[in-house]
């Protein structure tokens, strides 16, 4: 029966069905795995088309020279490290094959958005969401929301980095230490409040330091954050332009800042090493248990009421049986 399905009839042309392809603005797989509630998800390899794999190395190799002359050693290593194909979309599991010897880190493919808690609750057991769609040929420059070559070519590689992999579980466990901070709060429109600006604060501070921060190197700076590793435009302006403001990181200017995400960044932060944003990172924490980011100043980033959930239900674990923290919906 198998035999007979795959007769044809004779003297007709077959023409190959071209890959569905997996790009961000039409993927059916992704949206199909959306439809069934899946959040972790296989990476379909053979579903990429041969428009997503010229995408990926028209990225690959105008992005080689910038990251010769901005990125930091730490980075460098690590593309190195991975063994990037620049003419193929990476399989993730030969990314892993490279990647998790060297810190225990792992790249996890997910079909999209995921809940803030989740995604710090990641960083923490040291797997990094992964997106694996590709942009369209026409968003090369700018694309609002992430994309495999975002994940993979601007985040991956610093995760091959001891000092920075630990820097980054570290940053994780504070999604933890924020839940319990809340469940202690008995009013549910107080505890809604300061959970709100603490996600805030994480957010701003993610912001200014993983995908956009500085650091000093040979004298000079390099970027280290992603935003500006995986563009084109962005990580040149972020380094040689005059009218960026560039300052030493502090907590309390990096939690207080908003950001619009759809201009280059005006201002950003530096640290000194990797041991520096080590440090930050347990200083952040610190504030939060005293209170200090209970109320930062409003703005960017609007935080959804899937990113609330997602906490509340993590502290709902360190509350009492009888206390009730996720909201009424009904």
């Amino acid at each position: 029966m198998k035999m007979a399905a795959n007769l044809r009839p004779a003297g007709r042309l077959e023409v190959p069905v071209p890959a569905a392809g997996l790009t961000t603005s039409r993927a059916p797989f992704i949206e199909q795995a959306r439809a069934r509630g899946e959040l972790y998800i296989e990476q379909p390899y053979e579903q990429y088309s041969e428009e997503n794999h010229q995408v990926w190395r028209s990225l690959f190799q105008r992005m080689g020279p910038r990251w010769e002359r901005y990125a930091n050693r730490h980075f460098l290593a690590g593309v190195r490290a991975l063994c990037l194909n620049p003419e193929r979309v990476p399989r993730l599991e030969d990314v892993n094959r490279f990647l998790s010897p060297l810190t225990g880190f792992r790249a996890r493919a997910v079909s999209g958005y995921v809940p803030a808690f989740v995604f710090f609750d990641c960083l923490r057991n040291r797997e990094f969401p992964t997106t694996i769609t590709v942009r369209p040929p026409a968003q090369l420059d700018y694309l609002p929301e992430p994309d495999i070559f975002h994940d993979i070519a601007g985040h991956v590689p610093m995760h091959t980095d001891p000092q920075f992999a630990a820097a980054l579980a570290r940053f994780g466990e504070c999604a933890h230490t924020a839940a319990e901070r809340v469940a202690g709060i008995a009013g549910a429109h107080e505890r809604l409040q300061i959970l709100t600006s603490i996600i805030q604060a994480m957010a701003r501070f993610f912001w200014f330091t993983i995908e956009f921060g500085l650091m000093r190197e040979g004298g000079g700076l390099r970027a280290y954050g992603s935003g500006l590793l995986s563009s084109f435009g962005e990580l040149e302006h972020a380094l040689a332009s005059p009218s960026v403001q560039r300052y030493p990181l502090r907590i309390e200017w990096a939690i207080n800042q908003s950001f619009a995400i759809d201009r280059y960044q005006p201002l950003l932060f530096i640290v000194d090493s990797f041991d520096h944003l080590f440090r930050q990172v347990d200083e952040l924490e610190a504030w939060m248990r005293q209170g200090k980011l209970d109320h930062v100043a409003p703005g960017e980033p609007e935080i959804s009421e899937a990113d609330l959930a997602s906490f509340l239900r993590n502290a709902a674990v360190h509350a009492g049986p009888a206390d009730t923290l996720l909201p009424n919906t009904h």
